[in-house]
């Protein structure tokens, strides 16, 4: 038996639209990135979706609501699920930061665990993020029968995709950009018996934990109107 987890980034924000950085500042959707979590709805709608999960910063929290709305689902909010602390970057311009710190932002993105300054790495956000997968693959009963989808952010799904595929951290920089509105697929699978190849295996308390992660796919869903590359 396995399970499917879809991991969809919020809507365009205003800072989105005008290349500022976010982290932890608490943006809110344009009216663009309404119209983006509205498309996503209607193409999540047939997925048969069980449990919807976001980040509690605003972006995100609202993006969840339009499409748990149009699913007919509730869905809570996880303060681990936040993007990444950019600590000294946060609300400026990519140009602002390229001139106070030359080099910095290209250091950033080729070294997961290079953080900016007063900032968290690409490390720190898989690791914190990660519980709340597998505390999801313990406690979600009907995990079964339909997919979870997790509500976040473009460098939170990059980091937390790449944790779960148990990538080495030199190889975090494989995915590009995640649109907005757009997610990544993975599928978990019990960890295949060797010494009982024919059996249909199934999650059990037992077996839960040793999961094993497939990648679907990235950057998933249709084209829909003002979609940036990554998140900032």
């Amino acid at each position: 038996m396995s399970r499917r987890l879809i991991l969809i980034r919020h809507g365009q924000t205003t800072y989105n639209a005008t290349g500022r950085m976010q982290g932890h500042i608490d943006t809110e959707l344009s009216d663009v990135g309404y119209e983006q979590a509205q498309a996503a709805a209607r193409l999540l709608h047939d997925k048969e979706i069980t449990k919807i999960v976001a980040s509690d910063l605003v972006r995100a929290a609202e993006t969840a609501r339009v499409v748990a709305e149009a699913l007919d689902l509730d869905f809570t909010t996880d303060s681990r699920l936040r993007e990444t602390d950019l600590g000294d970057w946060q609300g400026r311009s990519s140009q602002e930061v390229d001139e106070e710190f030359p080099g910095a932002r290209a250091i950033w993105r080729h070294d997961p665990t290079w953080a900016p300054p007063k900032g968290e790495s690409r490390v720190d956000v898989a690791r914190r993020a990660r519980p709340v997968i597998d505390e999801l693959m313990r406690e979600h009963d009907e995990w079964d029968e339909g997919p979870v989808l997790i509500v976040a952010h473009g460098g939170a799904i990059s980091a937390l995709t790449c944790h779960l595929l148990n990538l080495e951290t030199q190889q975090y920089g494989i995915l590009s950009g995640l649109k907005n509105t757009h997610w990544s697929q993975l599928t978990a699978r019990p960890q295949f018996d060797t010494n009982n190849p024919t059996a249909t295996p199934h999650f059990t308390a037992d077996n839960v934990d040793d999961a094993a992660w497939y990648f679907d796919g990235w950057n998933m869903g249709a084209k829909v109107v003002g979609g940036t590359g990554a998140d900032v």
